[in-house]
Formats: structure tokens, sequence, C-alpha cells
């Protein structure tokens, strides 16, 4: 293994990357649902994906922010708030007089003077940025991030970028001290730049006249300060060529304050950034020698109206339906964007404080720090395009972004199994997902659509794909998820007939795919899957994920007192298990069982014009006994929600051990890749399939040379739960290592696309290595640390509280730090061996029985937010 014990454990908890290490970075500043400003590593403000559609590489104008110093009537710093713009230079893009050929974009504000170098802090959700110049007798440092509160879902979809300037007089002289706030009204007509003040705050609001409140155009930006001390212009000056830009830099770097400027008359925006309107607001503050003072700004947004332009419908009469319009969530909460800058200015303490605690928590964890690093980076795709809040608050997510449009479009299920943050952190977002999935996507006979459209109630009349078996199976598995999370019955019991449904689907006689149409247990008809294709034939990859759901059903059915059911599905969980187990290893590992010679798989379905390759005469686009990364990946997902093993334990083992041996790939330098280049030269990486047998179709399953992020993470993690740490945790630093920032953005795991949600996967790290337990039906919580026994702490979060689990030497401690939580046990395996001596909620004692490793209470024991629960031990 070529990483060293400190590379995979270490947890030196530094997340600064300085000079080329910042080059890719961009960092989402927004709202989940909302839309989101990147924040560069040098410090400019890009992809703007505010207006309800990604927009990749973008800048909103001239929108900047800039520093000046005085003393005495003297300008002595004035600077843009960015360090140097990293190469290329040559510009990007087919634009004519722009773009390519045409240099640095004059929007980045590289043209003018700014800091040398800046080092950049990135712990999600606080981006800080550290501004390095040594001609300059400041010193400026800026903390930018967005509500990001685990259960308050309302408040962490807030649509704002929130920054503060920390700024530091390094002089031995009084400085008078304007940091300048810079922002362009996008509107293409009619824009209207207008300054309020609103008591507590003051702020530029940006809006037009020129569109109908129900338009998808019509919306208003504020740029604003809670700094008492201001002056402002409405405008920028107006002119040709390069006017504005030049006005501004000459008013700017004068001594003084600005003075308002304001056009009574309107102009329609070309599409010409220059030539847009730019409105600035600047806060002053006097800084004696050595003093700090802080300017905090944000920037808010609402552009309520959602258009559907990428996929809007046939009429039927066969033609293009208008573009389905309707409120973002965030609408119904803030009437324009004032309101919601309103709102976070009265409750920014709190809102700063509930973040904070938070990311605390997470980056105190005594996890490795690339661990740490994986599971923060990756869940910022919440706060990105690839997520949108419906007006009612369902969370719906493309699978990722393209530059200008989202990427596979309707909370696509086979791509969010993987994805375990927000289940956890935003249980109720999951739970929204799980009800519009059975209300919309499921056909009256169990068969699931496993792409939403939008509006949803379109999705059974017009999506006519055949069912995705990981999809659907996974929608099982999910839905016992979210009920051991919240411990809500109720709610099973309203979902319950659909999940049993879309269960029994897999044996229906009207299942098109015959998946398991001899009911045994195992899948063997037509199997449609996350890689895009079909599999015929029994495979341990989607049949994992059969047995589990099976498994899962099991156990919703006995509680809802259908015993029939549970021994049911127990009854077909064991029969498949018991011949994949036996038919589906080959000693080394799992693998798909099928005759590629066999043309009549593919007649049953009439599937040879796709699947039949005359010139070999074998089937196309099959693993047969092939490596594949998700071999057992519903036992990773049984793992996960607490279900115990369904294939043979030790075959596990030793197939993924297997998987790391085959598929990791320690330099891509004499690697054959014909996919999706994501993954080159002396990156590493665990790829999706591999023929140890020199038995590879002759076209095989598609992307088998790709390293995706999500699929690595699900096997990363899943090679931790079986006790193979090493192994696991090099993937995961192989991973991170290829999202340096020098090469790619730590911040955007790409797939199909940028932000893509599989990588969320990562957040299942968090419960492997703290062997993390929870049955909220039963009141259970439990931890069973998988390294750093001894010394180790780690954040949690369930349906109604989250806080932080703490052993020290035989003392546990369960905090509760945001919300409340009521259990009946706590489990760990620390107990072993170790007599109790006391368990007492802040001080006070609480009976308890024991029983192995459990420590069970008489009643429920309720930590209010704030409170610890102790364990001591001797």
């Amino acid at each position: 293994m070529s990483y060293s014990k400190e590379q995979l454990y270490g947890m030196n908890k530094d997340f600064v990357r300085k000079g080329s290490y910042t080059n890719e970075i961009s960092f989402p500043l927004g709202g989940i649902g909302s839309g989101s400003i990147g924040l560069a590593g040098n410090g400019r403000l890009f992809d703007w994906e505010i207006f309800n559609r990604p927009n990749k590489n973008s800048y909103n104008g001239f929108s900047f922010f800039a520093i000046k110093a005085e003393h005495n009537g003297t300008v002595k710093v004035s600077k843009i708030l960015n360090g140097d713009l990293h190469p290329p230079y040559t510009g990007s893009g087919s634009e004519n007089f722009q773009g390519f050929g045409f240099g640095v974009a004059r929007e980045s504000m590289a043209g003018f003077t700014h800091f040398t170098s800046t080092s950049f802090k990135g712990e999600f959700p606080f981006a800080e940025i550290q501004f390095e110049d040594e001609s300059v007798p400041l010193d400026v440092k800026l903390t930018a991030y967005n509500p990001f509160i685990p259960l308050n879902d309302k408040d962490s979809s807030i649509p704002a970028a929130i920054l503060a300037y920390e700024v530091t007089n390094q002089s031995d002289v009084a400085l008078d001290i304007s940091v300048v706030g810079n922002l362009t009204n996008p509107a293409a007509k009619g824009a209207i730049n207008e300054y309020r003040d609103f008591g507590s705050f003051k702020g530029m609001n940006l809006y037009s006249k020129a569109y109908k409140e129900d338009a998808p155009e019509f919306g208003d930006m504020t740029l604003s300060t809670d700094n008492p001390d201001v002056s402002y212009q409405s405008y920028w000056y107006r002119g040709g060529w390069f006017d504005n830009l030049t006005v501004f830099w000459k008013e700017f770097s004068a001594p003084g304050r600005f003075k308002e400027r304001y056009y009574e008359t309107t102009r329609d925006n070309t599409s010409t950034n220059n030539l847009k309107d730019v409105c600035l607001l600047s806060a002053h503050q006097k800084l004696a020698p050595g003093e700090t003072g802080v300017f905090r700004f944000m920037i808010t947004w609402s552009y309520p109206n959602f258009e559907n332009f990428w996929n809007p419908g046939i009429t039927p009469e066969g033609t293009l339906n208008p573009n389905p319009v309707w409120k973002n969530y965030y609408a119904t909460l803030f009437q324009d964007s004032t309101a919601s800058a309103r709102y976070v200015w009265e409750n920014h303490n709190q809102l700063y404080s509930d973040t904070m605690a938070f990311k605390e928590l997470l980056f105190r964890s005594t996890l490795p720090d690339v661990v740490i690093d994986a599971i923060s980076s990756t869940i910022s795709v919440l706060k990105t395009a690839t997520c949108v809040r419906l007006t009612d608050g369902t969370l719906y997510g493309f699978e990722g972004v393209h530059a200008h449009e989202g990427s596979c479009e309707g909370s696509c299920t086979h791509v969010w199994n993987y994805e375990q943050a927000t289940a956890f952190l935003f249980p109720a977002l999951a739970r929204g997902m799980r009800e519009v999935d059975f209300k919309y996507a499921l056909h009256s006979n169990g068969k699931m659509t496993f792409r939403l459209f939008l509006p949803v109630e379109r999705t059974i009349k017009e999506n006519h794909h055949r069912a995705a078996a990981d999809g659907q199976m996974g929608g099982i598995i999910k839905t016992y998820r979210e009920w051991k999370i919240s411990g809500d019955t109720e709610w099973l019991k309203l979902v319950w007939p659909k999940v049993k449904s879309s269960l029994e689907y897999a044996w229906d006689a009207t299942n098109e795919d015959l998946w398991d149409l001899d009911k045994d247990g195992v899948m063997e008809g037509r199997q449609h899957h996350t890689l895009d294709m079909e599999l015929f034939g029994p495979n341990s990859w989607l049949t994992g994920y059969y047995l589990t759901a099976l498994k899962a059903a099991a156990e919703m059915a006995g509680h809802l007192g259908e015993r029939d059911k549970q021994e049911e599905y127990l009854k077909l969980c064991k029969s498949g298990s018991d011949w994949a187990n036996k038919h589906l290893f080959n000693g080394e590992y799992y693998h798909q069982s099928v005759n590629l010679k066999d043309r009549t798989l593919l007649e049953k379905f009439e599937a040879e014009q796709t699947y039949w390759n005359e010139e070999t005469q074998e089937m196309k686009y099959q693993i047969a006994e092939g490596c594949e990364i998700d071999q057992v990946i519903g036992q990773w997902f049984a793992h996960i929600v607490g279900l115990g093993y369904v294939f043979e334990k030790d075959q596990v083992k030793t197939a993924l051990s297997n998987l790391f041996k085959n598929n990791f790939v320690e330099c891509f330098r004499n690697y054959v890749n014909a996919c999706r280049i994501y993954a080159v030269n002396d990156d590493k990486g665990l790829v999706i399939a591999t023929w140890p047998k020199n038995n590879s179709p002759k076209i095989p399953i598609p992307y088998q040379d790709e390293t995706q992020n999500g699929y690595e993470y699900q096997a990363a993690c899943h090679l931790i739960y079986e006790g193979l740490i090493d192994e696991g945790l090099s993937v995961v630093k192989a991973i991170r290592d290829r999202y340096d920032g020098l090469n790619r953005n730590p911040w955007n795991e790409f797939e199909c696309g940028s932000n893509y949600a599989r990588s969320m996967a990562s957040y299942g790290f968090l419960l492997a290595l703290s062997g993390f337990q929870y049955d909220m039906v039963r009141g259970h919580i439990g931890f069973d640390p998988k390294i750093n026994q001894d010394q180790f702490r780690c954040f949690y979060s369930l349906h109604t509280g989250w806080g932080e689990f703490v052993h020290n030497n035989g003392q546990l401690s369960l905090q509760v730090q945001y919300g409340s939580l009521g259990i009946r046990s706590l489990g760990s395996d620390l107990l072993a061996n170790k007599e109790i001596a006391e368990v007492k909620l802040d001080g006070a004692g609480i009976p308890f029985t024991r029983q192995e490793n459990i420590i069970l209470f008489n009643e429920e024991v309720r930590i209010e937010q704030g409170s610890i629960l102790a364990v001591s031990t001797n």
C-alpha cells in the first residue's frame, strides 16, 4: 500500500490551501434549494447560480469587494479584495472579442491592483481567506458562509451569502478604512438600483419593474451591511467601452467617501456585462494602530419563479408545452431579497452560532483528516444548483449539473441511493423525498419510475422508462432508514402500502422485466441500473439490493403486525441469500452469472438490437465474471441501516479485499481508459470493473474504466465496515488527493456533471468509523468506534437532535448541542469487560439496568439541548 499510516490516519486538522492549490476552488455560498454564489480561492465571486439554473464559470457583471485605507486625506491602500488570478491567461470559451484568445475576463478584476496571494481555509460550511501582501499595512481575513444547521432546513435554505471582512491596522498611524461592495443588477431591461436604510442595516436593492410577478425573470437582489457608517452610489457612471470601470477606479482610489450617483431613467441592459448597471455600498471605520474592525456584508437574492426550461413536456397534440413555472420554497418564506436580509441580520448571532457549533463538532471528531475532508466537502452539494426545493419544501435533486442546466433530472433513485447525508442531517427532507416518490412515481402495479418530472404530477403520465432495479429496491431500504432515524411509525403506516407494492413488483406478473418471476429471492430478468444499461441474469449487485429490501420490509411488516408478510419476505431473503452465496461467489469475489452466448436471454425482452454483438456472437454491456465495484452494495446498505448480514460474512470480506486488490489503481499513467476520464497521470483511484481472469466481455459494462467518486466512497465505507480500514482510507485519500484545489475543486466532486449527488455517500464514513447505531423506534443509540477508542469523539445527528459522543479512558458522554434526544438505551462495545459505576444526566443519577454492552433505562431519558448524559466505568 502506497500511503503511510500518517497519511491515512493523520489528524492535523489543517485544511488550508495555498498558492496554486487554490486554483480550482469554488466554494458554494447559498441555501438548500436556493442556488449559490461561488467563492474562488483568490476571493473573487463567480459561478453565479442564483437564477434557478446552473451557471458555471459565470460572473454577474462587476460584482466584487475592494478595500481602501486613508491617513489624513492620503490614500495609502486601494486594492481589490482578490489575490492573484492563476493561469491560464488565454481566456476560455468561443465568444467574439472575449473568451479564448482575448485573455483574462475583465470581470475577474485581475487588471486592477490586488493582493499578491491568498490562503484558503475551507471547513464547510465556513470558508476563510487570508489576503496576503507585504506592501499592505493591513491584515485582512474574510470569513464567508451560509447557515447550515442540521435539522433546521428552513434556516439552512436562506438565499444568502454572508461575508465578513476582518481588518487589522498593522501600521503605526490611525487609518480610515473603507470596504466597498459592488454588485451588478442582472436584469436585462428596466434595471433599478435603490439605496434603502432599514434601520438595523443598510442596503442597495436591485430590481426591475419590467417583468410580471410570475415571470421567470422576475426577482431582486440586495447588497447590505450592518455597519452604521456607509456611503454609496446607486449607479456607477454610465458610459460606453470601459467607462464605468475606469470611473469607478478613479473615484475609489481618490481620498474621501463616495458621492451618490443616481439616474432617474432606466436603461435596458445589453448582454454585455460592461454596460449593465452597477451599485456600490461602502462601509467605513477608523482603526487605531493594532486595532481590528469587522466589516460584514451580505448578498441576498429572490428569483421566486423556477422554470422547467429543459423538459417542459409535450401536449396531446404533439407540440411543446409552455415551460412550467412554480415558486421556490424560499419564496414562501421571504417576500423578496430585503426580507431575507432582514431575517438574517435580526437573527445573525443565532444562525452563526448554530452553524459554527455544527462545524466545530464535525471537525473536532477524532476521525482522520481525509475522512472529515470528504464528508464536509461533499455535503456542500446540498447548497448547489444540483438541489431544488419545490413550493411545499420537497427536496428535489438532479444527479449533478452541466454548465447551464441540470444533469439528469428527477431525484434519480439509483443515484440518490448512495447519498447518506440528507437522511441524517435533514431527515424531514429525506422523508419528503420518499413521500413524493411513492405518491407521484409509483404505478398501480408497483412499478416505480426512477426519475421525477417537474411538476411532479407529470411523472407517471409522461415518463415511460422501465423501472430501475437498484433504484426501486433502494427506495424500500431508504424508507426503512427514514423510519429508524425518526421512530415515526405513524409516518411508516402512511407509506407502507406503497412500500409493499413496490417490493412485490419484483415478482408481479405485470413486471415487464421479470425480475423475480419464480419468486426465489434472486433477481434474474432484465435489470436496469445506475450504469445506464441492463444486466440479464443473476448478479450479486442487484440481488443484494433486493435481499436488503426484503429484510428491511420484513422488519417493517413485523412491526406493523403483518406477520404473514414478515415471514414471506424473510423466507425469500434467506432463499436468495443462500443461492447467491453458493452460485455468485467464485471464491474471490461476487459476480454475474450469465452465458454471454445465450441470445435467448435477450429475445424474450426483444433487446437484441441493443445488447447483441453480431460480430462476436455474445451479449454486450454485461459484467459476467468481472470484479465490479458495487458487487455487494446491498450489504453496505444493510450495514448503514443496521440490518446485519444479507450475504455470508467471510465471503463479503474476501470479496472486498479482492476488490481493492484488483480495482485500486496506484498510478493511471499505464492504465487504459476508453470512458470518461476522471483520473489521469499520477492520480490513484478505485475503478468500476476489472476482469482478473482476463475474461472480459468484448464490450463490457459501460464506464468500467472510470473512477467515479460516489461508487468509490461506497466501496471504501464498506471496506471499513468489514475491518479493512487501511484499504478503505486509501480509497478516500486517493479521491481527496484528486480534488486537491490544484487540479480539481475540493467542493465540486463531479461524475456526470458538477456537484454530483452520489458523492454524499461519504457521510457513511461517520457511521462506519464511529460504529453508529440508531433505532429511534426502540429509542436506542450506540457507538462502537473502530479507531482511537481510548480518546474518541464524533458528531452525530438524528431526527430531533444532534451533538457529540465522547469516550475518554472509560468515561462516556452523550451531549446534545441542538434540539433534544429521547432514548431508552445506550450501547457501546467500549463497555465490554467494564463495570458501570454510574450514569448521570447533568449530574443527577439515573436508574438503569445492564444487558451485555447496552445500558437500559427504566423510562425514556430526555437529553435536552446543552445537556450531557455521562457514563462512568471502573
